[in-house]
């Protein structure tokens, strides 16, 4: 499975709705919700800063992954980014293939 990071960010309402059924609350609700898809969350903090929240979820494709950001994004309690996670031996593996790229001018 691969691995993905949700950085969100709650709108007023959004927060309203954390403030009233507590940070806990929400992070079992998550956690289930990404079970009944064929997901798990790795972690599942909050922050200070713009972001409110960061989640990484081992998820079984995009497709799946893209449905939860929509999801979040389309609800109204906040916004979705979603970061594809790689591992060091994908990143190994994408040394090793040629692809013929040459910078402009070069």
């Amino acid at each position: 499975m691969a691995r993905y990071l949700f950085e969100v960010s709650y709108s007023v309402d959004g927060m309203r709705g954390v403030m009233k059924e507590g940070a806990e609350n929400r992070e079992t609700f998550i956690s289930k919700m990404a079970a009944d898809l064929g997901a798990s969350v790795e972690s599942f903090d909050f922050a200070f800063g713009a972001t409110d929240v960061y989640v990484i979820c081992e998820i079984p494709d995009d497709e799946t992954a893209a449905a939860i950001a929509m999801a979040v994004g389309s609800s109204g309690a906040g916004s979705c980014r979603t970061v594809k996670l790689l591992s060091p031996s994908q990143i190994d593996k994408a040394r090793g293939i040629t692809t013929g790229y040459r910078a402009p001018g070069a």
